[in-house]
C-alpha cells in the first residue's frame, strides 16, 4: 500500500490502512492466503482462539511477521477484558489490544460504561488500546480523552454485512477525533469499505466479509483496492451534492447561440 501516506497509530507506522480478521475461514492456507492479498499489516484474532504455550496455533505461525492485535472478544465485564488482555500479552509479548466487551447478546452492541473502565485500567497498565464502540461521537470523544490509541466505532452491526448504517455520525467522528479512527463491523462488499474510507475514517478492520465470501482472497484483494480508493477519493475531495443539474461543459459558445 502507500508508504508515502503513512497510519500512525501509538507511533507506529503502518503502510495498510485495512486491519483483517483470521477467523472464520474454510481453513488456515486460503486465510494466510487472503491477509496477504489484502495487503494488510496488522491481523486480528480473539485471545480464545490462540495457544497461551504458542503450541497448536496455526495462525500464529502461518502469519508470522505480521503485527498482531489480538481481542478480547466475548468479555462481558470490564475486569474480563483486562484479564484476558494481560493474557494476551504474556502470551505474544503484543501490548497492542482491541478491547470488547459486550453488554447485549443479541445486538452485540459494547457496554460503555464497562468499556470506559477497560480502556482506563489498559492504558494505566501500558497498553495500546483500540476499543470497539458505537458510531456516538460522545462515546467516541470519552475513550480517546481516556488515552484509547485509536477508536472503532461500528459501521453496523457485527457480522451483519449492512454496511455504514450511520454515514452522518460517522463522518462527525472522523472530523472530530484527535485519534485514529478505525471503522469495525459491518462492512459486507468492497463499496462499504470505499464509503468508510470517503468519510474520513483512517482505517477499516473487517473480517467476516472476506472469510464468508465465496472466494475469500479475491475478496482480500477487492477490500485492499477499496481502502485505497476511498482513501484517495477523501483526499481529494468529493464534489457538492446538488439538488439540481449543474453542466460539465462551458454555456458560452453554444452554436446557435
Amino acid at each position: 500500500m502507500n508508504q508515502a501516506d503513512p497510519l500512525i497509530i501509538a507511533g507506529v507506522s503502518l503502510g495498510s490502512r485495512l486491519f483483517l480478521g483470521t477467523a472464520g475461514y474454510p481453513n488456515q492456507r486460503i486465510m494466510a492466503d487472503a491477509v496477504v492479498a489484502s495487503g494488510a499489516e496488522v491481523v486480528t484474532m480473539s485471545i480464545r482462539r490462540i495457544s497461551l504455550d504458542r503450541r497448536g496455533s496455526d495462525t500464529i505461525n502461518l502469519l508470522k511477521g505480521y503485527r498482531f492485535l489480538l481481542n478480547t472478544a466475548g468479555c462481558e465485564t470490564a475486569r474480563d477484558a483486562v484479564l484476558t488482555a494481560e493474557l494476551a500479552r504474556e502470551a505474544l509479548d503484543t501490548n497492542w489490544i482491541k478491547v470488547e466487551v459486550i453488554g447485549d447478546r443479541e445486538t452485540l452492541y459494547p457496554d460503555v460504561a464497562e468499556l470506559l473502565e477497560a480502556t482506563r485500567q489498559l492504558v494505566d497498565a501500558g497498553f495500546v488500546v483500540l476499543p470497539y464502540c458505537t458510531d456516538d461521537p460522545v462515546v467516541c470523544q470519552r475513550l480517546a480523552d481516556a488515552g484509547a490509541a485509536a477508536v472503532m466505532p461500528m459501521g453496523s452491526l457485527i457480522g451483519s454485512g449492512m454496511g455504514v448504517a450511520n454515514p452522518a455520525n460517522l463522518e462527525l467522528i472522523c472530523r472530530r477525533s484527535n485519534v485514529p479512527v478505525i471503522v469495525d463491523a459491518g462492512i459486507g462488499t468492497a463499496s462499504d469499505a470505499t464509503i468508510a474510507m470517503e468519510l474520513g475514517a483512517s482505517a477499516v478492520l473487517l473480517n467476516t466479509a472476506v472469510a464468508k465470501s465465496d472466494n475469500p482472497v479475491l475478496m482480500a484483494r477487492s477490500m485492499r483496492h477499496a481502502v485505497e480508493a476511498g482513501r484517495l477519493a477523501y483526499q481529494a475531495g468529493r464534489i457538492p451534492r446538488r439538488a439540481r443539474a449543474e453542466p460539465s461543459s462551458p454555456q458560452l459558445g453554444l452554436v446557435g447561440s
